[in-house]
């Protein structure tokens, strides 16, 4: 290598070096990470947090708590026995008592997404970059644990499970692993790198759920009128920039949405004069078909959609807008359904526990009977409700509120 030092190379090694400079700096002062404040309060007593064995035989409410939410997450954000609600610019671990375990806020972002996976919680806020700039706190402790900054879709929908947590917006799904690095990127990417890494940049996403080491997205394309593309692939490859597509099924649909996940499938709601549930492996088989009632969570929901969904110990579950379906955990085939929920429900010891007009209906999964109803009084509220179990409370999610119930 011959090494030269003329002044034009001086004036180009100046000229590179200001450029880092002003990119780095513009980094910094778009990811206002300097500006946040994290503050812990009232922090939960160490070891296991106690839950309920069994549901209870009636429940009072107990106290209730603001929060805001996020587009694509229905269900209270759960970790040790805390609940995370969220404003404008930040969240707050709410012990089982009411009080204040942590709090995490910024000055002048907007929170745009929140998850919960590996006993944290996960908050992204909206930069000049997008919706990237994303900070994993330990429940527990209110400890920093991981941070990740990068280029965003502004406007997008949570994507999380028990492994992963990510975004998805009609450009591009993120979804990145416990220590916040990215596993995986699908889409139209901004600063690309290399070309033709992507597969299908000029679609448009409409849903994707992951689970373990399997995503599963859909999408229409220009070039494929009336078709929906539903794709399988899995979560970790070997280049996070070059996802490696497994399967493609086309669907012969506008609209057709996912609606549940499992290790290796997949269900997708197809709209019509007669909708229906369609299951697929992810080798592109279908393996289960089931005429079903319109789902006002679809029809009425934009785009990317994102459907409520919650993991029970022997199925997998989605609420439609008007009834809750239960999947068979391997192929997603239909099992049952519970008429009446305002939304996800619960396991408590064997049973199911679900939200509907009358207060917590127990369902004896077996056999899909409501066994009984615990009474509870919503003062007049009738819209959706999203259940969880956090320590001994029992945890409604009612709009802009989540309200604790305790058992009596």
């Amino acid at each position: 290598m011959i090494l030269s030092s003329s002044r034009r190379d001086w004036i180009a090694t100046a000229v590179i070096t200001a450029a880092c400079t002003a990119a780095v700096a513009g980094a910094v002062v778009t990811a206002d990470i300097h500006d946040a404040q994290l503050v812990r309060h009232e922090l939960p007593p160490e070891g296991d947090v106690l839950v309920l064995a069994q549901p209870p035989a009636a429940v009072e409410e107990a106290f209730r708590v603001p929060t805001a939410g996020v587009a694509g997450q229905y269900r209270p954000l759960v970790a040790h026995g805390l609940v995370a609600v969220n404003d404008a610019h930040g969240i707050t671990a709410v012990n089982q008592d009411g009080s204040t375990a942590w709090t995490y806020t910024r000055g002048e972002d907007e929170v745009c997404s929140l998850g919960r996976a590996w006993n944290k919680f996960v908050v992204t806020y909206r930069t000049g970059l997008g919706c990237g700039d994303t900070v994993g706190i330990d429940a527990a402790t209110g400890q920093y644990a991981k941070t990740r900054s990068a280029i965003n879709s502004a406007e997008v929908v949570a994507v999380q499970s028990n492994d992963r947590v990510g975004t998805l917006s009609t450009e591009r799904l993120d979804v990145w692993r416990s220590d916040m690095v990215r596993t995986i990127e699908y889409g139209d990417v901004e600063a690309k790198q290399e070309p033709d890494m992507q597969p299908h940049e000029e679609c448009t996403l409409s849903s994707a759920l992951t689970r373990k080491e399997t995503i599963a997205l859909t999408e229409s394309c220009p070039d494929n009128a009336n078709t929906t593309w539903l794709r399988f692939m899995g979560a970790t490859p070997e280049d996070s920039r070059k996802p490696e597509v497994d399967a493609d099924v086309s669907i012969p649909a506008d609209g057709a949405r996912l609606v549940a996940v499992a290790e290796g499938a997949a269900a997708v709601y197809v709209p019509g004069p007669q909708a229906q549930i369609l299951s697929f492996n992810s080798a592109g088989a279908q393996v289960a078909a089931s005429d079903v009632d319109q789902a006002p969570a679809v029809t009425n929901a934009a785009t990317p959609f994102a459907p409520a969904t919650a993991d029970l110990p022997h199925h997998m579950s989605w609420f439609d807008g008007q009834r809750l379906y239960l999947f068979e955990p391997t192929n997603l085939k239909i099992e049952f359904y519970v008429p009446g929920a305002l939304g996800t429900g619960i396991a408590i010891g064997d049973r199911l526990v679900v939200p509907t007009a009358g207060g917590l209906a127990v369902v004896n999964w077996d056999n899909a009977q409501v066994e009984r109803t615990i009474p509870v009084d919503r003062g007049g509220y009738t819209g959706p409700v999203y259940l969880e179990m956090a320590g001994t409370n029992l945890v409604e999610n009612r709009g802009a509120e989540a309200v604790f119930l305790k058992a009596v």
